[in-house]
């Protein structure tokens, strides 16, 4: 029997979390630099000496490189809905997959691991709503220290500090589920219909990490290349090439780098590119204003002819679709 004075309390719901990457608030230099430095202090991310890495970060690149990022964000900037591409879909995302799972005791929400909406927010507002169960969906289909196991320190961080902590699953990487490769393929074959021209060659362009992180164990290049070949059984016409993007610092990181390749392409007579980025579940910075603008003028001022980019699997249906099985799997 409870007591008159009990607080009341809200239970017997579950709530499934989609996690991203992040996005800065707004263009704005100061949104940058605090975005930049949550983001370059993980160590997940950057694996360096904390002590020495904290005096390079804060004396010369939050100095210098929030300019740079600022400029790259303002180019892809939606400014009718006033944020990033990245937040706009995860939003979207989230919204369309509670249209369908549609269940009273289901939330459906999202988070971003570095930025706003933050995952300790979301957390305490998903067990404020009476959530005894938390599912954790990392945007990320290929598996990499520095993505999926990152969202979950944090989630794990957030949880240690409850008192009434709700159950935890983690939903894994997906990089050869059946959907998923289905609405890569779905995607590519539409923009072929859509494009006049024929590719040469399709270039698979996903995030790189440092080599070294794949010489202590990390899984994520074997992962990508998993993608690519089931992707590449689809199409045996055309070649369709793994590379890596969005080096950052002097190290090496895995290769072929993207930038290079497309700089190189044109000399070896491959002059009609189409890339596609299959680790990114949303548009962002790095495919928008990177590969579509940044790699599509390095191509065409070298020598090369045609140049376009598959959109991210972003909201559409079969993404939905996916990323619903994903969850439904769960519950099964």
């Amino acid at each position: 029997m409870i007591e008159k004075n009990h607080p009341p309390v809200k239970f017997g719901k579950t709530g499934v979390l989609l996690i991203n990457l992040g996005t800065p608030d707004s263009t704005n230099w100061l949104d940058i630099r605090k975005y930049l430095r949550e983001f370059l202090s993980d160590r997940r991310v950057i694996e360096v000496n904390p002590a020495i890495w904290q005096i390079i970060l804060n004396v010369f690149i939050l100095n210098f490189r929030p300019s740079k990022t600022a400029k790259a964000y303002k180019e892809i900037w939606m400014k009718d809905k006033n944020m990033s591409p990245l937040l706009y879909y995860t939003k979207k995302q989230s919204e369309k997959i509670l249209n369908s799972i549609s269940k009273e005791n289901i939330i459906i929400d999202f988070a971003m691991r570095y930025g706003n909406p933050s995952i300790k927010s979301k957390i305490h507002k998903l067990h404020e709503m009476g959530c005894e169960n938390l599912v954790i969906l990392p945007l990320y289909p290929q598996y990499a220290a520095a993505t999926t196991a990152t969202v979950c320190d944090e989630v794990y961080r957030t949880l240690m500090k409850m008192r009434w902590q709700p159950s935890l699953k983690i939903i894994p990487h997906y990089e050869s589920d059946p959907l998923y490769i289905d609405a890569l393929v779905n995607s590519i074959n539409k923009k072929l219909n859509e494009i006049n021209w024929k590719p040469d060659l399709i270039i698979a362009s996903y995030h790189g990490i440092p080599k070294k992180y794949f010489d202590k164990g990390d899984p994520y290049h074997c992962y990508c290349h998993k993608t690519t070949r089931l992707i590449s059984e689809k199409f045996s016409s055309i070649k369709i090439k793994t590379t890596f993007q969005s080096r950052f610092g002097p190290q090496e990181w895995l290769q072929p780098y993207t930038d290079k390749t497309l700089e190189n392409l044109p000399k070896e007579g491959v002059k009609n590119v189409l890339t596609i980025c299959p680790g990114f579940s949303s548009d962002c910075v790095e495919t928008l204003e990177e590969i579509l603008i940044q790699g599509k003028e390095s191509f065409i001022s070298v020598g090369g002819e045609n140049f376009d980019m598959v959109p991210c699997l972003n909201d559409n249906d079969d993404h939905i679709i996916l990323l619903e099985h994903l969850i439904r799997k769960i519950f099964n």
